[in-house]
């Protein structure tokens, strides 16, 4: 490849005290085979080696590595200031205890190109010490993203945003259909059009993320592993998973508010459901259930109907 020929795209990594797996995630972006490249660290105050760690790899290769300092604010703030200080057209994530394969980041800017799509996505195998429950449940619900959908069958190429929003099993789980950033590569003006991470959401700032690009834009999945996700006790994800941190209230309340008129007609009406105040009303009302069970269940309800009402009028 010339590197003037192609676009230049900025792997992120945010950082915080990840001295343990750094060094791994350092050498695998180091050995991309693509060749235009700039490395963006941002790092959230770690007081351990990580910065040192990384420092040191500006004498191993000749891609600019640039390092950020910033003041924590939440884990989203991270991830948008090294979108923020990056000079990209592509943004690939890396944290800072993934891998990325050797030819992960050529493979997806060529089918960026190719396909004339802004956010590209892979599958991805997994790094574990120990093959415990956690660990087995986990990749039985979660390795192959793709396929939990209802009406679309996703194979190598592009899927529209709007056939992502109208499934039926769009608000299913998983709600994540497309992986962690770590697996994802985006064109920067995805950022210029629907703005960056919702700083204020903990574990499923990627999901809501995800979801708005769909209202813009297209997706193209590369049927194969591209990235290395590593499975262990430290990663957000799993201590947010013991501290039970719940965020679907949140994300279904985005949905309401902001997406509505873009889903299939059942999400619409799980979300009316669980949102709208006279629909809660009329679903909630104990006469009117009373009302639909002798609907259902007796083909002369009108006798039984006026003695419930009744019940009801002396209370």
């Amino acid at each position: 490849m010339v590197k003037a020929s192609i676009p230049l795209v900025s792997i992120c990594i945010p950082t915080y005290n990840g001295e343990q797996f750094i060094v791994e995630a350092m050498d695998s972006a180091i050995i991309q085979t693509y060749a235009n490249l700039e490395i963006v660290v941002s790092d959230d105050a770690s007081n351990d080696t990580s910065l040192k760690l990384i420092e040191a790899f500006k004498g191993k290769t000749k891609i600019p590595i640039r390092i950020f300092h910033h003041d924590p604010n939440g884990i989203g703030e991270n991830w948008n200031n090294c979108v923020k200080k990056s000079k990209g057209k592509y943004i690939k994530f890396l944290f800072q205890d993934d891998v990325l394969k050797r030819t992960c980041i050529e493979e997806m800017v060529t089918f960026a190109e190719a396909n004339k799509v802004d956010l590209v996505y892979c599958k991805r195998d997994f790094i574990f010490e120990k093959r415990d429950l956690f660990i087995t449940t986990w990749i039985r619900n979660f390795e192959n993203l793709h396929d939990k959908w209802k009406a679309i069958n996703v194979n190598n190429g592009v899927v529209k945003g709007k056939n992502c929003l109208e499934d039926e099993y769009f608000m299913h789980s998983p709600e994540n259909k497309f992986g962690e950033p770590t697996a994802v590569l985006l064109n920067k003006r995805i950022f210029e059009k629907i703005g960056y991470f919702d700083k204020d959401l903990i574990q499923a700032l990627d999901i809501e993320f995800w979801w708005r690009v769909l209202c813009y834009f297209d997706t193209g999945f590369i049927d194969k592993s591209l990235i290395y996700f590593r499975l262990h006790n430290k990663q957000a994800s799993q201590i947010n998973h013991f501290k039970e941190v719940n965020e679907m209230d949140l994300l279904h309340r985005f949905c309401y508010d902001k997406m509505f008129w873009k889903i299939h007609n059942k999400s619409k009406w799980f979300l009316l459901k669980k949102y709208n105040p006279l629909v809660k009303f009329v679903f909630n009302s104990t006469l009117i259930k009373k009302v639909i069970y002798l609907k259902n269940n007796y083909k002369n309800p009108q006798k039984i109907l006026k003695k419930v009402i009744s019940k009801f009028q002396d209370k």
